[in-house]
């Protein structure tokens, strides 16, 4: 099975909002910003157009193809819906790793960075484990990167 789970960096805190309108809020963006204020998670809307698109063209890829594949299967259709939507990625991107200043030899090799901005690792799986989690939320430490899918 193509696995797509997201992942956006973010800081909760446990507080609770009031609201200072008594009016609510004229649009689902407006509402949207509302409780992310509240909650401190990151409203960027463009971030959210992107990553829409890659999970619609992640859902399209299996919708075609089905389960069952490798990812090397998956991967080179993805692409082309990627590119179809008209979005830039850099394929296989190799990401230095530093430590305590010094660069090791090693190089991490990121699956897709669509638009510089979200990191995409496909899994061919039944279902993701807490180390694909960390592995995602990894790159996008070494990235700087706000997303990943």
């Amino acid at each position: 099975m193509f696995c797509v789970s997201a992942y956006v960096l973010r800081s909760v805190v446990g507080r609770i909002c009031v609201p200072t309108k008594a009016a609510p809020p004229y649009t689902a963006f407006e509402a949207g910003a509302a409780f992310a204020a509240c909650r401190l998670v990151l409203v960027d809307a463009s971030l959210n157009v992107i990553t829409g698109q890659i999970i619609g063209a992640a859902i399209e890829v299996h919708r075609i193809l089905g389960p069952g594949l490798l990812e090397s299967s998956y991967m080179p259709c993805l692409q082309f819906e990627l590119a179809a939507a008209n979005l830039r990625f850099l394929a296989e991107r190799a990401v230095p790793i530093l430590y305590k200043g010094m660069e090791l030899d090693a190089k991490y090799r990121i699956d897709l960075l669509v638009e510089n901005r979200v990191v995409v690792e496909v899994k061919s799986a039944d279902y993701l484990l807490p180390v694909h989690q960390a592995q995602v939320l990894t790159y996008m430490r070494l990235t700087g990167c706000p997303a990943g899918l």
